[in-house]
Parts: structure tokens; C-alpha cells; sequence
């Protein structure tokens, strides 16, 4: 059976196309394209992504309204599951307001939307997503983001570590993230969020392809699955 991927669009998302692109790439089956107002996903899908963008012009809180979009009860019964679930940047504060990731993300530090390549360590090499990955790699990867300020209180962010669920840290901190922190996984580990692109560094006529590999283990995993 084909590889059947799914792509959340939401009200200012501006990635979703960056997404489907990095996603057929390596599936070389285009994902299913999903709007957030449909109240159930198609079914028998591999692979949810929610990609970046200003979802709502971040009113409220970034990702806070859309987290409450009706296709996002399909997306957490799916995660339930197991599916595995990609939320990137803008995603990746939907997946913390819809309560699927622990924490939060807040304001830059410096105040100011950041927007260039960053390096990235590999803290976890064990997750469907991660494991094209060695532990302790380097990584470089680009960031767009006003609101990309990973919070968590303490216990929480000791809880992430002792689990093996930080994902991605920042070599160099961008936006003030407790902890380094660029990425963090669900307990399960079928669901990742990251403030940085994967599905920006997938070609090399872009400025690098250090995010192939993230598409290219978690897809091939669950196609021989």
C-alpha cells in the first residue's frame, strides 16, 4: 500500500507547501492536503505533519487557536494511536497548546523575529525521527520565528531529560529556550516537535540537506513496516 501522508493547513500557515515538497520527496507520493476547519482526518494515514507559519497571525497566543481547530481532535485520537506526528515552528506551539507536547513557547528573548541557519545538536538518536541521526551530531538547520522561546518549570524540564525526550538542542541558544532546548518528543515517541525547519535543508540548492534525513528514516521506517 502507499505511503499516505497528511498536511494541516490552518489559517496563515505558510510552510504547508514547504511540507508537502520535503514529504513527497522522499515518499514520492504527495501527501494529502488537509484543511483545519475538516473534522476527521483520512483515514489509514502514516504520517501527520502541522507545518509553520502564523497560524491565526498568532493572536492570542501563538498556535493557541488553532489548537482548538476541529481537525485537531482527529490529529490527537491519530497520535493516540501511534501515528506519528511532525509539528514544526509554528506546529510545534500547536502541538503544546493542544496539550500533545509538554511546555510552551514564548517571545524571543531578544525580542525580535530570528531568521537564519542555526546548529543543532542531536540529543536523541532513538526515535523514528531522529534515528538517521548519530547522538551528539551536528546539525544545521534554518529558523524563522518570533515566538520560538521553549518554556517549561523545572520539574517538567528534569522529566524531558531523564526520559531521553529532548530531541534537539541549540549549540548556540537563538531565542532564549530553557535548557537549549530546540525540539522535544511526546512520551510514546511517535510525536516530535521543533522550532527549526527539517523541510527547509532538503536540498542542497537551498543551502543544505541536514534535514533529509529526518524525512528520510521516519518515512522508509514506515513504509517496510
Amino acid at each position: 500500500m502507499a505511503f499516505r501522508a497528511a498536511v494541516i493547513t490552518f489559517p496563515g500557515s505558510n510552510c504547508d507547501r514547504d511540507m508537502a515538497v520535503a514529504i513527497e520527496r522522499v515518499s514520492r507520493t504527495a501527501p494529502i492536503r488537509v484543511w483545519h476547519g475538516d473534522a476527521h482526518l483520512p483515514e489509514d494515514l502514516d504520517f501527520i505533519a502541522l507545518p509553520g507559519g502564523f497560524s491565526y497571525g498568532d493572536y492570542l497566543r501563538s498556535g493557541a487557536m488553532a489548537a482548538n481547530s476541529p481537525i485537531m481532535q482527529s490529529v490527537k485520537r491519530r497520535a493516540e494511536r501511534g501515528v506519528p506526528v511532525l509539528g514544526v515552528c509554528n506546529g510545534f506551539q500547536v502541538l503544546t497548546e493542544a496539550g500533545l507536547l509538554p511546555g510552551a513557547l514564548m517571545r524571543n528573548a531578544s525580542q525580535n523575529f530570528i531568521c537564519r541557519t542555526v546548529a543543532l545538536k542531536v540529543e536523541n538518536d532513538r526515535s523514528l525521527f531522529t534515528s538517521g541521526y548519530a547522538a551528539g551530531q551536528t546539525i544545521d538547520i534554518p529558523v524563522a520565528h518570533h515566538d520560538g522561546n521553549y518554556f517549561a518549570d523545572d520539574e517538567t524540564l528534569d522529566m524531558l531529560e531523564g526520559e531521553g525526550r529532548v530531541a534537539f538542542r541549540y549549540v548556540e541558544n537563538c531565542n532564549g529556550s530553557q535548557r537549549d532546548i530546540a525540539g522535544v518528543l511526546n512520551a510514546e515517541g511517535n510525536v516530535l516537535g521543533m522550532m527549526p525547519h527539517p523541510e527547509r535543508a532538503v536540498e542542497q540548492a537551498h543551502g543544505g540537506t541536514d534535514g533529509l534525513a529526518l524525512f528520510e528514516n521516519a518515512i522508509k521506517t514506515l513504509v517496510s513496516a
